[in-house]
């Protein structure tokens, strides 16, 4: 199960979010053996940005520890309105 977790921050918060989401992903990947990445849209919208994580191949259990990062972390401090997740898994598996 791969989740990609969306949100909008803006621009004026993007560097405090920064400094507290590149911890937590180095942090939850090595704890969960899970591949992390961070992206954003090339381009703000009324001063806001719209950021992406991605966490790869998660565990069972994973989405619960990824909550209490993300509350421990302070991350709601920073964004601007709702995370949303959606979950995607495989249809194929690679050999």
């Amino acid at each position: 199960m791969d989740l990609y977790i969306y949100y909008q921050v803006k621009d004026g918060d993007a560097p405090s979010l920064l400094a507290a989401v590149v911890p937590m992903q180095a942090a939850l990947g090595a704890q969960h053996g899970v591949a992390c990445q961070l992206k954003r849209r090339p381009q703000a919208t009324d001063g806001k940005q719209t950021w992406m994580e991605v966490y790869a191949a998660t565990p069972d259990g994973f989405a619960a520890a990824l909550e209490r990062a993300v509350e421990q972390a302070g991350l709601p401090a920073w964004i601007a309105g709702p995370r949303h997740t959606e979950v995607f898994t495989d249809l194929v598996t690679c050999a």
